[in-house]
């Protein structure tokens, strides 16, 4: 238990710097969305273009991988989907968004820096494919979903467009086309820009995890506990539960893909839910929901990790 929580509590303590931060008015939130930015543009697209340049490209791509991990988060997605619109009787735009809650995870932010802590360095190759799942379905789906419910003119039409060209200009997504073009390629990076590649990479965990602390300073919960608890236990125990349930299903056996699924299942939901959920009109519940789950993550972490090393996925 004692090993456990010198992983967890490390990364909990940088969370509370960002709140404390906020809290004290020692960063503005323009201040804190500037040290996002940094990490989203920056940081995190030099981490992926490092892990596609120093290693073997079959490695990172690890087909295995991507079906398991998409059929455990397209599992969850349905699931959540039916359950807000079939049986809770919500639009389609709110029960896309539940779904979106359940089964897009805050890799960037969230997912490596706990990965990486106790993964090692596979951990970025890990959210590299997480997040192409991330963005190249269960986001997409969720913003189609959500605009036919609106059932605005033309909308539909307009999301797809406008998800395509946030495709495009997505800086993970643009970081590995160019790794995958320098690893093709064949091309030897200069000595400085490779150590700077490393300097900025080595930013990506910590600036990640203070940008979280300072995003939950402020949200509320008001009146919707019974959704907020909902899309919590569905991202937190039930898209987990969904990954173990797809890597069975799938022939590789490998323990360290695995492992390293399931903490980036067991992450909260992804930072730009509020943002959706106030386009959808579900602005108290999606700010609810991710201050409930980064806060209930810290045990649900300890748990998720303690489970892998009992059942010998964690060695």
């Amino acid at each position: 238990m004692l090993e456990i929580l010198a992983i967890t509590t490390p990364i909990f303590l940088i969370i509370g710097m960002g709140f404390v931060a906020m809290r004290l008015r020692i960063v503005s939130r323009e201040k804190m969305q500037g040290v996002g930015s940094f990490v989203m543009y920056f940081a995190l697209p030099a981490l992926v273009i490092r892990a596609l340049t120093q290693n073997p490209l079959e490695e990172v791509f690890n087909v295995d991988y991507l079906l398991a991990y998409g059929l455990g988060s397209a599992i969850i997605f349905s699931l959540a989907l039916g359950l807000a619109v079939f049986i809770k009787k919500k639009s389609l735009q709110n029960g896309a968004m539940f779904a979106l809650g359940m089964s897009a995870s805050n890799s960037a932010f969230t997912g490596y820096p706990v990965a990486a802590m106790v993964l090692g360095p596979p951990a970025v190759t890990f959210m590299t494919l997480s997040m192409i799942i991330e963005n190249l379905l269960i986001i997409p789906a969720a913003l189609i979903l959500a605009e036919m419910g609106r059932q605005s003119g033309g909308g539909l039409s307009r999301t797809l467009k406008q998800t395509a060209s946030r495709l495009i200009k997505n800086p993970v997504l643009m970081a590995i086309f160019i790794g995958v073009v320098i690893a093709i390629s064949g091309i030897s990076l200069l000595g400085p820009v490779t150590q700077s590649i490393d300097m900025v990479a080595n930013a990506a965990g910590p600036a990640a995890l203070f940008v979280i602390g300072g995003a939950i300073y402020g949200l509320r919960v008001r009146g919707v506990v019974m959704d907020v608890s909902q899309i919590v236990v569905g991202k937190l125990i039930l898209h987990p539960l969904a990954i173990v349930l797809a890597f069975l299903i799938m022939p590789t056996s490998d323990p360290l893909l695995l492992a390293g699924a399931i903490l980036f299942a067991a992450a909260p939901m992804a930072s730009i839910y509020p943002l959706l959920g106030q386009r959808y009109g579900m602005a108290d519940v999606a700010a609810g929901a991710l201050m409930a789950a980064t806060l209930a993550s810290f045990v649900t972490f300890s748990v998720v990790i303690g489970l892998m090393r009992y059942f010998g996925v964690l060695s």
